[in-house]
């Protein structure tokens, strides 16, 4: 894989919400899983709006979302 077709790998926003924790416990779930992932936070940090978003490798949505639902039906 060539620098350029690493910068262009496409990423999708696999779950969004306002609770950081819920979002760092996925997060570590895909890491224990070998699925990389990027959280962004795009909550206002004055009136606390907006979401917590943890994105995966486009290539990777498949299982990353096996794993969601396994954490989301454990809640």
């Amino acid at each position: 894989m060539t620098q350029t077709e690493r910068h262009q790998e496409h990423w999708e926003c696999l779950y969004g919400t306002k609770y950081l924790y819920k979002v760092e416990i996925l997060k570590s779930l895909m890491d224990e899983n070998e699925i990389p992932s990027v959280i962004v936070n795009k909550q206002d940090s004055a009136y606390l709006f907006g979401d917590i978003e943890l994105y995966v490798k486009q290539d990777d949505i498949l299982r990353a979302q096996k794993i969601l639902q396994s954490f989301l039906d454990d809640e």
